[in-house]
């Protein structure tokens, strides 16, 4: 499968690194441990815990943006 295809293409790929640290944190907050590189021995859990940390803070974020726009 060529990366055009791929469903994790990036919208602004200059965000790559960001997103990757973010990913790095999301992971440490909810204990797994990932790898800079391959990570393709987690289990499903540990996937599924990553991904839903960071959906979490994404939408916190965006809870606080809106809060803050209303503000002013």
């Amino acid at each position: 499968m060529s990366d055009s295809n791929s469903s994790n293409n990036l919208v602004v790929p200059q965000a790559k690194a960001a997103m990757e640290q973010f990913k790095m944190e999301a992971a440490s907050e909810v204990g797994v441990t990932l790898n800079k590189g391959y990570n393709g021995d987690l289990t499903s859990r540990q996937a599924g815990s990553i991904g839903g940390q960071m959906v979490k803070k994404m939408i916190q974020k965006y809870e606080q943006d809106i809060a803050n726009s209303q503000q002013g």
